[in-house]
């Protein structure tokens, strides 16, 4: 009951001077705190057992010496013996020697060169089929198995030579009617089959599992699959030659040093070179053209171990042997296959690859000859579907030809591909090949070589579509490129396929956005709604429609240009299946929150976004998952924060009105638009510099209004609690006092409704620091809230003190404790003459009560009634269980006295030691704090006025924890 009687006064103003730190001169001299730290390290020269030094030096170094290392000059013997016992160090040693040199060799081709893995995928996804395959197994031997380690290498021998006879015949199994996805898996089989006889040194069956997926490739019966087929098989050809060449590598390492990365056939030992050519000798006797060519092809690395010229002398070779194969599909994709490996091994030798393609070319005309025709009527292929097969293979190889090549040599190139009859298969991959620059500055010569193509080949719009899409990375010439865009759009917009359509126009609205103004793009978009619209084609093209919208918002980042493009929004109800539509909603949202610079009040730009976000809104229903409600809602409020209308409030406040109508099912934006209209509040008092106008005074009102009657709908207990509060503030900021009052009464009636557990990121979590922590703002809050004349002293006070004591508490929790510990620290600055802070011209409770002694008595009151709660508490806890509880409460307890009450009084002082004496009275008290504050009431007794705390000091005792 002493405690406000005897409440410290404090004078707040002088406060802070008598608390400060001392001021101590410092010379910094060098000394800069973000400097790197320097280490000063002792070498030990001499050492001697009992650990004396004869000589010790000291050096500066910017990093921490490791002590042990530097005594042993960096060499750790246990580690020398483990290098010498474990040949894994052989073999670790070798691996990062081949990782190193695989980038070497990755790098003689740069980073601007797009490699074959990339390719890859595209073309399994494009090069599909519905017919059954079928595959010849090789089902392996068992000869030779079962040789002893006795048997006669003479034995070995003839039985590896006799697995050799047996190549090509017998050991097969062929597997009919087989799906897509079951040729592949079998394929993949193979190749981990490959694997695991190589691993497990059965390399001859290895070599026939290659030959035997060698074989697969002269294969066409189900043509359109045959890209497909390829890459498959040659990823079998390129693990391989990857085993064939690392294992001759390993065969050269010699005392565990690997062949440097420019080796030499010098520096290779001769086991080396004789198992390198009995490999090239074994694939020489293959018979069949087709797996000679691809497993020879696939091992040409290893020509390096053999001579310096080895590579450069196989390449034409290999090309000639091409000139065998009477299939131009199988033979155009085996000399993809030589270029590819060229370009991993050696790719200076150009003139190979060059030599490759000029054979293609002078091979061409087979194309059209009757054996192609008579096999495309066999399996009903069409002539256009059977030259995009070719386009894979002719794409790579003109790719190699054209990286880094000179200008001449591509200008020559071109003509002889005009001087060919029907030529668009290879113009297509021209332009798919060269450099974009270099077609772009052509752009016309190709336009005017695609006109002369024959329309019966080659798709016409597949050329247009690859020229477009040069045209997307580098720009033709300025004067030619509206006409490029009116050559190309009259064949595009004749286009009667809606599919065929829309892949070309995809390609060219990229090269309209960046070169031309609104009225083009206007154009472009509703041509592709005139092709799409009719029997709603547009349902099978939604990822080309999301794409062209991606590019005009791309190059268009004026919303309110964007938005008065005539077709741009009937563009958008083209997108009538929800999942998609929202998709390119988000798409338009994610682009104006990233660009739009300041905030807008265009009628153009809110009316199509409030139409966008309300898109967004009305998708999300039961199903939908918390993280796609959270990105809606926050691309909602990044649109909500740039929306201004200047100093027009009461059109803000509408918007706001409005925004909150539609979007009334996500949380967080009802969230961002209290806060904005808070907001809004704050910012009419800056206007009115606090003096509130009869009009300006009604306004805030109504914005307290709104935040009042929108906080209920929210589903959070401590959103909610947390929006009353600062809603309350602001509405006490604006003189809005009646308001306030509602607003804290709302907060302190839905305390006992918070639960004991809360939802926090998904997961389950106590409530109890959340509430101790609002409550700890609200009684700072309330330490300024006038009361209200028609209710008693300190109502709001009361009220949430009656719900603390009524909630229901954890039994093992001492926050209702901590909360009356607090309310403490809040009375006692109620009884001070002047507060601590004021809201500007509102009176608080020390301008409306002067001190007044019936008001400091009911506060009296209330502290007796908290100090005798705090009490009780302290004494259950005197059960074993629970005295370390009993010693940090007491603890706590003690320090708000020595913060906030007179300890002149000697009941209070009396209370204070007895207090310290039971925080350490079981040996659970915080020793290093107890010490801490035992400092600083000696350090306070040296103040003035403050000689009480000497004698105070005296009267507490530290006891040690024994």
């Amino acid at each position: 009951s002493c405690f406000l009687r005897h409440a410290r006064s404090r004078t707040y103003v002088s406060e802070p001077d008598v608390c400060k730190l001392e001021s101590v001169p410092l010379d910094f001299g060098d000394y800069h705190p973000l400097k790197p730290i320097t280490v000063t390290e002792s070498k030990t020269k001499k050492m001697n057992r009992k650990g004396s030094t004869s000589s010790t030096s000291s050096s500066s170094s910017s990093s921490m010496i490791d002590p042990l290392s530097s005594v042993l000059d960096g060499t750790d013997p246990l580690s020398l013996f483990a290098a010498a016992a474990d040949p894994m160090t052989t073999a670790a040693a070798m691996d990062s020697a081949r990782k190193k040199r695989d980038k070497d060799d990755n790098s003689a081709v740069g980073s601007d060169f797009e490699p074959w893995s990339s390719k890859r995928g595209e073309i399994l996804a494009r090069y599909t089929t519905t017919e059954k395959l079928s595959i010849n197994l090789y089902m392996g031997s068992e000869k030779g198995k079962a040789t002893t380690a006795g048997s006669a290498v003479s034995e070995k021998v003839r039985t590896r030579l006799e697995e050799l006879d047996d190549l090509e015949e017998g050991s097969q199994k062929e597997l009919l009617n087989l799906t897509q996805q079951d040729y592949m898996n079998r394929i993949e089989e193979l190749n981990q089959s490959l694997k695991d006889a190589w691993s497990s040194d059965q390399k001859v069956k290895a070599l026939k599992i290659v030959i035997q997926c060698s074989k697969l490739l002269s294969d066409t019966t189900v043509i359109q699959f045959y890209p497909s087929k390829f890459v498959l098989i040659t990823d079998i050809l390129d693990t391989f030659g990857k085993l064939v060449y690392e294992r001759i590598l390993s065969m050269c390492m010699d005392s565990r040093v690997s062949l440097p990365d420019n080796f030499s056939p010098e520096s290779v030992n001769d086991t080396a070179k004789e198992t390198c050519l009995n490999w090239f000798f074994k694939i020489a006797s293959i018979r069949e053209l087709i797996p000679r060519f691809y497993v020879e092809a696939a091992i040409l690395k290893c020509n390096k171990f053999l001579s310096k010229t080895g590579i450069s002398e196989c390449l034409p070779r290999l090309t000639s042997m091409i000139r065998g194969i009477g299939d131009p599909l199988v033979a155009v994709y085996a000399r993809a296959y030589l270029c590819r490996v060229g370009m991993e091994v050696a790719p200076q030798l150009k003139e190979s690859l060059n030599k490759n393609f000029f054979d293609f070319l002078l091979t061409f005309k087979q194309i059209h000859g009757d054996t192609v025709q008579n096999q495309l009527v066999v399996q009903c292929v069409e002539i256009p579907l059977y030259l995009t097969l070719y386009s894979p293979a002719i794409d790579w190889i003109l790719q190699c030809i054209a990286y880094r090549a000179p200008e001449v040599l591509l200008t020559e190139m071109m003509e002889r591909c005009k001087k060919l009859g029907n030529n668009a298969l290879l113009l297509n991959s021209v332009m798919s090949a060269f450099r974009a620059e270099f077609i772009a500055a052509r752009s016309m010569d190709f336009i005017g070589m695609i006109k002369e193509c024959d329309e019966s080949g080659f798709p016409k719009h597949l050329l247009f579509r690859s020229l477009g899409l040069n045209l997307a990375l580098a720009d033709p010439p300025e004067s030619d490129r509206l006409q490029i865009l009116n050559e190309a759009w009259k064949v595009i917009t004749k286009l009667k396929n809606p599919q065929d359509y829309i892949n070309c126009a995809e390609v060219w609205v990229e090269y309209t956005c960046r070169h031309f103004t609104k009225r083009e793009v206007n154009t472009v978009l509703a041509d592709v709604i005139k092709h799409m619209t009719p029997d709603r084609a547009f349902e099978d093209a939604y990822p080309q429609l999301q794409s062209i919208i991606q590019k005009v918002i791309t190059y268009i980042h004026d919303f309110s240009l964007l938005f008065s493009v005539e077709k741009f929004l009937p563009f958008l109800d083209m997108f009538q299946k929800e999942s998609v539509r929202v998709e390119v909603c988000k798409c338009i949202m994610e682009s104006f929150i990233k660009h739009q610079q300041e905030s807008t009040k265009d009628p153009v730009i809110l009316n199509a976004l409030l139409h966008i976000c309300k898109t967004m809104h009305d998708s999300v229903n039961a199903l939908t998952l918390e993280d796609e409600k959270r990105m809606l809602a926050a691309l909602i409020n990044g649109f909500i924060k740039l929306v201004s209308f200047g100093r027009n409030f009461e059109q803000q406040l509408s918007f706001y009105v409005e925004a909150r109508s539609m979007f009334c099912n996500l949380e967080p934006v009802l969230v961002q638009l209290i806060h904005s209209v808070n907001q809004l509040a704050m910012e009419t008092r800056k206007v009115m510099k606090g003096n509130h106008s009869r009009k300006t005074a009604a306004f805030v009102r109504a914005c307290v209004a709104f935040c009042f009657i929108t906080i209920p709908s929210l589903s959070s207990i401590f959103t909610r609690l947390n929006l009353y509060l600062h809603s309350g503030q602001v509405a006490l900021a604006n003189q809005c006092l009646s308001q306030a009052d509602a607003f804290f009464k709302a907060a302190v009636s839905l305390v006992p409704e918070v639960p004991k557990m809360i939802s926090v990121d998904g997961k389950m979590r106590p409530s109890d620091t959340f509430l101790l922590e609002f409550l700890c703002n609200f009684f700072s809050t309330l330490l300024v809230v006038p009361d209200h004349p028609e209710q008693g002293v300190l109502f709001l006070v009361r009220g949430l003190l009656n719900v603390i004591q009524d909630y229901t508490w954890e039994d093992n929790s001492d926050d209702k404790i901590r909360i009356y510990t607090n309310v403490l620290h809040l009375l006692s600055a109620m009884t001070q003459e002047a507060y601590i802070y004021h809201v500007d011209k509102v009176d608080s409770n020390d301008a409306l009560y002067g001190g007044d002694s019936k008001f400091l008595a009911e506060i009296n009151k209330l502290c007796e009634t908290v100090i005798a709660q705090i009490l009780d508490h302290l004494k259950t806890l005197g059960k074993e269980e629970t005295l370390k509880r009993q010693s940090q409460l007491a603890l706590y307890f003690f320090n708000t006295i020595l913060a906030h009450g007179d300890l002149r009084n000697n009941k209070l002082n009396q209370l204070s030691v007895n207090l310290w004496n039971l925080a350490q009275k079981h040996g659970f008290a915080d020793t290093k704090t107890m010490v801490k504050t035992l400092e600083y009431i000696k350090r306070r007794s040296k103040q003035p006025e403050m000689s009480h705390f000497t004698d105070l000091a005296q009267r507490l005792p530290l006891q040690s924890r024994t």
